[in-house]
């Protein structure tokens, strides 16, 4: 696969690395226990990676039913369960420097990788938030690295009440949601009409939840 895509003048091109986490990431404390941690750029060379998650990640386009028709799903998915090996040796050593840094707050690892293929602005994701499985009643923690061109991810109260929060993320950016996030607040990517490159998502969760 092939994709149009104009990288970051800022990127490394000396190959993906892993900056430091620690005093790097910057928390946004939200409400009801929920919170959001930002750590900009934390995979330098990032636009090499994600060109090659673009060949080699076996891409599936799903179709799911809303409001009595069958529709496609605007966006390319790949899901890596529990122990199944992970594209690029780089998300590992992702994974396991989150578990670390995590390790007080969470108190259990990242074990899963979602991925999420934004080709264009046409493709989007609605607002939801990752409620399947135990996060569904418990606290618990989505960290997305996102690859490529930046996109909007939004942020806003269930229920109202609250202003949205935008976040554009690209090019090797870590956002955290973490706490209550996935009970109390949702999360989106919306289309966009402006011309706008292709995105990488990968959501590394802990298991059972999605």
């Amino acid at each position: 696969m092939s994709v149009a895509f104009q990288a970051s003048l800022l990127d490394d091109v000396s190959g993906a690395t892993l900056g430091p986490l620690g005093g790097a990431v910057e928390r946004t404390v939200l409400t009801q226990g929920a919170w959001v941690d930002v750590r900009r750029g934390w995979v330098s060379g990032s636009d090499q990676l994600f060109t090659g998650l673009v060949e080699s990640v076996p891409w599936r386009a799903e179709r799911r039913t809303m409001y009595e028709r069958v529709v496609d799903v605007p966006r390319l998915i790949r899901f890596y369960g529990d122990g199944e090996p992970l594209p690029d040796p780089l998300l590992v050593e992702a994974r396991e420097a989150l578990t670390r840094h995590y390790a007080a707050e969470l108190g259990e690892p990242f074990t899963t990788a979602g991925m999420c293929f934004y080709r264009d602005g046409r493709d989007s994701v609605a607002w939801h938030g990752d409620t399947i499985g135990r996060s569904r009643t418990e606290d618990t923690m989505v960290a997305i690295v996102s690859l490529g061109a930046p996109r909007s991810l939004l942020l806003r109260q269930r229920g109202g009440g609250s202003a949205t929060l935008r976040f554009a993320v690209g090019h090797g950016d870590l956002l955290v949601m973490g706490g209550s996030c996935q009970r109390t607040w949702e999360h989106a990517v919306p289309k966009t009409a402006k011309p706008v490159g292709p995105r990488i998502s990968v959501q590394f969760r802990p298991t059972g939840v999605r």
